[in-house]
């Protein structure tokens, strides 16, 4: 029985690269005085072009057709097991089976004929060399689950599969590139922002990693101010509207919004490589100063605006005043200072004021003694004694 020889990989991959670029050629006549090499370099040039026509089909069909399917026995067929074929071909079992498998899973697609219809030395028509990729995979590695993961995104990518897979099967080189090679590093992080929504496990590593190193840290937290203030002046050009600094939505003037444009223009031209954080600074000091011009402008936005932080420091103040009780204090005699209650005094009497002067704004003029049969309204009660009773009141 005559048993096809496997080839290497790389011989495999080798003739590959040449069968893309030959076209075959017809038959040439041989020089006859030497019949014996005459049939060899015959045979070599059959050989090549079926390569060239077929690529590793023709392989795949040597293998297909002397490799008994898994379940026969060996009295039932005159083929042989992979690793016997392996041992007279001179390469492992493995690269046997990747064959076969590329072949079966071509049979279940109805590419070529299953194994049981195929006998030692029989030949079929086999299908266009760039199709057999689509089956094969030269590493083992793709045959995996991961393997087989890693092959489609090279597919996706438009990449032959064998690159991403010899990647994946060496990490140390990958870190060396990327150490080395600022453009492979590139590549690098664009893949693993591309990864990191679909992986929480990987985000979640990445943001520890980026708490735990401070200078990452700092960067992270000058590009987030950055990137707020460039959202802040991009507000004013999209919506028309900006935020004063009392916290009110007021329409931004037409003066004010060219200028927000401008700006906004010049940080949209930056290259992705160059650093943003002084153009949106400058954008954002500018684009605050003319909002604080054009509240001074207008009287009534002015009072607007004074209105509103009045209103925005009462509501933070009044947060913190409602904590400061002794609802966790077992004895408050531990955490007695005289300090405490000199500046709560100072507290009480500040607020006492802000109430007397708000009331005497409000209040009617008074009217002239004897011009009404009223009498006097009773005097203020005193100020409570302490914070709590100031509550209740």
């Amino acid at each position: 029985m005559t048993v096809a020889i496997v080839p290497s990989e790389d011989a495999t991959e080798s003739a590959e690269a040449v069968a893309a670029e030959t076209v075959p050629a017809p038959a040439a006549a041989v020089d006859a005085g030497d019949p014996a090499a005459a049939e060899a370099v015959a045979r070599d040039a059959r050989d090549f072009g079926a390569y060239a026509r077929t690529g590793g089909w023709a392989f795949g069909l040597k293998v297909a057709r002397s490799v008994r399917p898994g379940g026969q026995g060996a009295g039932e067929t005159p083929k042989i097991s992979a690793k016997e074929f392996a041992e007279l071909a001179g390469c492992s079992a493995d690269r046997v089976m990747r064959y076969y498998k590329a072949w079966d899973k071509a049979a279940d697609d109805g590419m070529v004929p299953h194994f049981e219809a195929l006998s030692p030395g029989m030949d079929v028509e086999l299908p266009d060399a760039d199709v057999w990729l689509t089956y094969y995979a030269a590493r083992s590695s793709a045959l995996s689950q991961r393997g087989e993961a890693i092959t489609e995104a090279a597919e996706a990518e438009g990449i032959r599969p064998t690159k991403a897979l010899e990647v994946a099967e060496n990490p140390t080189a990958l870190r060396a590139a990327i150490l080395a090679d600022p453009g492979t590093a590139e590549a690098a992080r664009k893949a693993l922002m591309d990864r990191i929504d679909e992986d929480p496990a990987l985000r979640t590593e990445l943001v520890r990693d980026i708490v735990r190193a401070d200078d990452l840290k700092k960067a992270v937290a000058a590009e987030a101010k950055a990137g707020n203030r460039v959202d802040y002046v991009r507000q004013i050009v999209e919506k028309g509207q900006v935020k004063t600094p009392a916290g009110q939505m007021i329409d931004a003037p037409a003066e004010l919004r060219e200028e927000a444009e401008r700006h906004l223009s010049l940080i949209d031209e930056l290259d992705d490589g160059e650093e943003s954080g002084e153009w949106a600074r400058e954008a954002y000091d500018t684009v605050r100063d003319l909002v604080a011009q054009t509240v001074q402008s207008n009287p009534e936005l002015r009072v607007q605006e004074r209105r509103a932080k009045f209103y925005s420091s009462l509501q933070k103040a009044t947060k913190v005043f409602e904590e400061l009780t002794f609802d966790d204090v077992d004895d408050i005699d531990d955490i007695y200072e005289d300090d405490m209650v000199r500046r709560l005094e100072d507290l009480q009497q500040a607020i006492g004021a802000c109430i007397t002067a708000l009331q005497t704004a409000t209040a009617p003029a008074p009217a002239p003694a004897g011009a009404t049969g009223e009498e006097e309204p009773p005097a203020r009660p005193e100020s409570p004694a302490n914070a709590n009773e100031w509550i209740a009141s």
